[in-house]
């Protein structure tokens, strides 16, 4: 049985040939703790299963892999878990054929668990405008200067998230200097240093006028706030975004920055944007990133065909 871990200690790996493996992540590809752990305890249930198989290590064959792969959905494991964990017991069997330890790799023949495709959780239009109209409202209240500040703060976030699809880390970061520009675009530094131009609405322009007389002028950030980084946390307006959807008549769990992001692609998408000009947009470096989107093209061409074909008028 699996010794608990709850001191926070690395338990001893339950084989040599994982101990091996183990140290070899460490050491060749500097994987982290967590990371340890977390194969660790793949390679456990993994070798538990072939004890409770009365399968030796040095016996397993490709029939054996596919014979876990199926215990492995008799627990109920989604297919993602099993593909992740048959990765892992991908690596361990490679390795040890690579040292030496093994006369073959027998995880070459096994083809892992299909993963069905997940779509992105997406706001509607008349929901996205729910949303804005709450914040606006909450905006022009007669309240006291703290919360009328923080109303319009939420106003800018959410104009300038779902006017550019910005990552909430890149809408959190933005400069001071973005509020006060005159341009109708930002340039914005995403992922691996990459710099893309995102356009603003005026909608979004108009916002960040508002917010920014809020903003002390030595800030360095458009949205400061008093954390370790300067500016406010993705927590912070995660938190903030999910009490304003409650306040729209919106769950709460289906709103979230990164929802936003997926509601500009796809709103996007719906209107005849061009999925590279959405990628260009959301910064991705591939394309296939982007393909999560291509239901709504999907959607988008039986409508065309269903509205414009001459032989739909029945």
């Amino acid at each position: 049985m699996r010794e608990s871990q709850g001191s926070g200690e690395a338990a001893p790996a339950p084989c040599p040939e994982v101990a091996e493996y183990l140290d070899m992540l460490a050491a060749e590809r500097g994987a982290g703790l967590n990371t340890l752990s977390a194969y660790r305890r793949d390679l456990e249930d993994y070798l538990d299963y072939l004890a409770r198989s009365g399968t030796a290590l040095r016996n397993v064959d490709a029939g054996t892999l596919r014979a876990f792969l199926i215990d492995l959905e008799a627990r109920g494991l989604k297919a993602s878990s099993a593909a992740r964990r048959l990765s892992c017991v991908r690596g361990f069997h490679k390795f040890l054929y690579a040292e030496g330890g093994a006369e073959s790799d027998p995880s070459v023949a096994v083809s892992g668990p299909r993963r069905g495709r997940v779509l992105p959780k997406v706001l509607s239009i008349a929901e996205v405008d729910r949303l804005l109209a709450t914040a606006q409202a909450a905006a022009v209240a007669d309240q006291a200067p703290g919360p009328a500040c923080r109303a319009r703060r939420m106003v800018c976030l959410l104009e300038l998230l779902y006017a550019t699809g910005l990552r909430v880390s890149e809408l959190v970061a933005l400069p001071r200097a973005a509020g006060a520009s005159r341009e109708r675009y930002l340039i914005v530094k995403g992922k691996g240093g990459r710099e893309r131009l995102v356009p603003l609405t005026e909608a979004a322009r108009v916002a960040m006028a508002a917010h920014l007389p809020a903003v002390p002028e030595e800030s360095a950030w458009l949205f400061p706030a008093d954390s370790d980084s300067g500016y406010l946390t993705r927590q912070a307006f995660a938190r903030d975004l999910k009490a304003l959807a409650s306040a729209a008549g919106l769950h709460a769990d289906r709103v979230s920055p990164h929802v936003l992001r997926h509601a500009f692609a796809s709103h996007l998408l719906q209107n005849g944007a061009d999925l590279r000009v959405v990628q260009e947009l959301l910064g991705h470096a591939d394309i296939s990133t982007t393909q999560i989107y291509t239901h709504v093209l999907d959607e988008r061409l039986k409508a065309m065909v269903r509205d414009l074909h001459p032989l739909m008028d029945g």
